[in-house]
């Protein structure tokens, strides 16, 4: 019956729909009652943090639905889910993973879903797209799901840490959670937040006097490899791997709950933003390069298109945002 109604809502007002965030949470099979209970909390707070944003939200597997699975259930919403946007798809998979050394699964109610056929399923989207796995034995995720303008992170950084994982737990709360702003610009990124919760999770083990079974992975660059949180020093990643481009940027860009100033900024005006601070990263990384005064010559041009930027958007007569001909 929901499907149904969600169906007829796309047909009937799927072109005059608002550009929104989209969350879908999916609980898996909790093996344990204990668990099953902390995971739908995990969910419930997402659920909040998509309410605060005027994010659509889906939960899955917090209810029975006759005569569907939870797996054909997510995979009928990916298939109904808006695949153009410029908002991000938030796909958030709670519970338990398997990995037999060749596939790795998340745990549903009924069959399971590979990381292989959820791949598959979100190829549609040309939306960015967040999927948070906070499953153990979910670190193939991060290769097999990995592409452009796509956010993947797992709680582990391989197949066979297989023990329960508390990454969900923490994450959950990080994300709305404005005390983990690194950048103080008064709102919590999904870099943010996975950067709490991985120290969170450190935190844990270190304090339980046990072993660490777990260690999240990021990746944004589309290359499969990741970056865990301690390679990260505020938002800036100071490590990568041989050849590869550095992690977190795009998750720097993402955030769920946006501050009031973010809020403000059109579609439009947020990806000349973030054009111009991809060219002032870039820049800062060039700087051992680059005459001094050149540097800081080049670096207020483009600081002062930012400046004019926000004004644009504080300024309704300005229709046709800011003059942007210098951030070349």
């Amino acid at each position: 019956m929901q499907t149904t109604i969600l169906l007829t809502a796309l047909l009937l007002f799927g072109s005059d729909a608002p550009d929104r965030q989209s969350v879908i949470t999916v609980v898996g099979a909790p093996g344990t009652e204990e668990y099953g209970q902390q995971f739908v909390e995990w969910s419930n707070r997402w659920q909040s943090a998509a309410t605060t944003a005027g994010a659509e939200f889906i939960a899955i597997g917090t209810q029975e639905v006759e005569g569907m699975s939870d797996r054909d259930r997510l995979q009928q919403q990916l298939e109904t889910i808006a695949r153009d946007s410029t908002e991000p798809l938030w796909l958030v998979l709670i519970g338990h993973g398997t990995f037999d050394g060749k596939v790795a699964k998340f745990n549903l109610r009924g069959a399971d879903v590979t990381a292989t056929e959820l791949a598959t399923w979100l190829t549609r989207f040309n939306r960015p797209v967040a999927v948070i796995n906070c499953a153990s034995s979910s670190g193939p995720f991060v290769n097999a799901l990995a592409g452009s303008n796509r956010v993947i992170v797992t709680s582990t950084k391989s197949g066979f840490e297989q023990n329960y994982s508390r990454f969900g737990d923490f994450i959950s709360r990080a994300i709305v959670d404005t005390a983990f702003d690194l950048d103080k610009d008064e709102q919590t990124s999904l870099l943010e937040a996975f950067i709490a919760a991985s120290s969170r999770v450190e935190e844990f083990y270190k304090q339980e006097g046990r072993l660490a079974t777990e260690h999240a992975l990021l990746d944004d660059n589309g290359d499969g490899r990741g970056t865990p949180a301690d390679w990260f020093r505020g938002v800036r990643a100071t490590k990568s791997a041989k050849g590869a481009a550095v992690d977190g940027q795009l998750a720097n860009r993402i955030c769920l709950v946006r501050s009031e100033q973010e809020s403000m900024l059109s579609a439009e005006l947020r990806a000349q933003r973030d054009l111009l601070s991809m060219k002032i990263e870039t820049l800062r990384k060039q700087k051992s390069e680059i005459l001094e005064d050149a540097y800081y010559s080049r670096l207020e041009e483009l600081m002062i298109t930012l400046a004019r930027l926000y004004e644009s958007a504080e300024t309704p007569d300005r229709v046709h945002g800011p003059d942007t001909s210098i951030a070349r």
